[in-house]
């Protein structure tokens, strides 16, 4: 078994270095191939040097279009199991040994890992997002922070939907889902050792914006509207 870690970047040489060291540190505890992908985002940074100085594969995807980003390390990589890991996501140092045990299971077709943000400069941004938490497990929506599944699968799936720009990863687990289910497969949420990511956006961004953008319902229905979302992506907050 080979796992390839792929990481979608824009402007993202600050947290990349952690990054990319924690996932080095996990892969190593995993002891089985693997491989590092970083596909840069047309970053007006240092994001691609960065990522190569800690031995990463670097490609470049141009458009910013996330869901195109995630696909264009997938075409690239030559593991048998892709994982994709946000730019700003940590990973416990047992989590990829972990993944890889439970794709020991040829029924296994993927799955997603729990997520837990860094602390909140707005200290009651905690209690918002336990909403989000509730309402993701009644809609079984599992974040893209950490998700990961076989290649073949992948493929099968024709990746992530390159017409969504936001919420590409609960689409992308909801049809996931939805194969594992007709071919009497399933899918492993890692509820423990959860990842964790950063809480920037949620710290730095208007009160108005935050409530917009992370709202399901406003997800939902403005997802494949591009101009919506500049400031999620494109403009975000580093």
């Amino acid at each position: 078994m080979k796992i390839s870690v792929i990481i979608p970047a824009y402007n993202e040489e600050l947290a990349l270095p952690e990054t990319l060291e924690r996932i080095g540190q996990a892969l190593s505890v995993a002891a089985c191939p693997s491989e590092i992908i970083v596909v840069d985002n047309d970053s007006q940074d240092r994001t691609k040097q960065v990522a190569a100085s800690f031995g990463a594969k670097v490609f470049l995807a141009r458009e910013h279009n996330i869901s195109k980003v995630r696909n264009t390390g997938a075409e690239k990589a030559t593991g048998d199991i892709l994982i994709f890991i946000d730019a700003d996501t940590l990973v416990p140092n047992t989590l990829f040994q972990k993944i890889a045990s439970v794709m020991e299971d040829e029924k296994c077709f993927g799955g997603a890992v729990g997520v837990e943000y860094e602390d909140f400069e707005r200290k009651w941004m905690r209690f918002y997002l336990l909403g989000w938490a509730f309402w993701g497990k009644f809609f079984n929506m599992a974040q893209g922070a950490a998700q990961f599944c076989r290649k073949s699968v992948f493929e099968n799936l024709e990746g992530y939907d390159q017409t969504i720009f936001m919420g590409e990863d609960v689409e992308f687990y909801w049809r996931l889902s939805k194969f594992a289910k007709r071919n009497k497969g399933y899918l492993h949420f890692v509820e423990h050792p959860k990842v964790i990511t950063s809480a920037r956006r949620f710290d730095k961004m208007s009160l108005w914006k935050t409530f917009f953008l992370t709202h399901p319902i406003f997800i939902r229905l403005t997802w494949r509207r591009k101009s919506l979302w500049k400031d999620w992506y494109e403009k975000a907050v580093r």
